[in-house]
């Protein structure tokens, strides 16, 4: 295997498992949460405009995982999410210290620098994004090879 498809493997995994974990939370919002429970939870949180985010964050975090799982717009998908979690960092978890167990950073940092980084590098050669814009899907139109060595 060349460097290029074992980059391009790792691209895959690492888009699969942050879509799956993007996927649930937004689902979780949706469901079991409901849009109102969850902006409730963010107005107690003291998120600004509650309900807006609520649906903003729902929203992105299902469409944008399920964006990163099949690697359509990846570079745009990535950004948002980051952006995303930004804001729960900074509005939410950021006072609280690293661990989760304390209502921490450490979960949302993570989802926002593996996101962050899809964003720069894209969505790799075994996604949509190849497919439909080869020339689009890597970072400073940098191309890669159709070759599947």
């Amino acid at each position: 295997m060349t460097t290029a498809v074992v980059r391009d493997l790792a691209l895959l995994i690492a888009r699969v498992g942050l879509g799956v974990i993007f996927i649930a939370h937004g689902w979780q919002k949706f469901t079991e949460y409901g849009l109102d429970g969850t902006a409730a939870s963010f107005e107690r949180m003291g998120v600004p405009l509650p309900a807006v985010s609520a649906l903003f964050a729902a929203a992105a975090e299902t469409v944008g995982g399920a964006a990163l799982l099949i690697g359509l717009a990846v570079p745009v998908a990535g950004l948002l999410l980051a952006l995303n979690m930004l804001g729960a960092f900074v509005l939410v978890h950021a006072g609280n210290g690293v661990f989760v167990n304390n209502n921490g950073f450490e979960l949302v940092l993570a989802l926002a620098v593996g996101a962050l980084i899809l964003a720069a590098v894209g969505a790799g050669r075994f996604s949509l994004d190849r497919l439909i814009a080869p020339r689009l899907s890597t970072l400073a139109g940098r191309r890669t090879t159709r070759a599947t060595s």
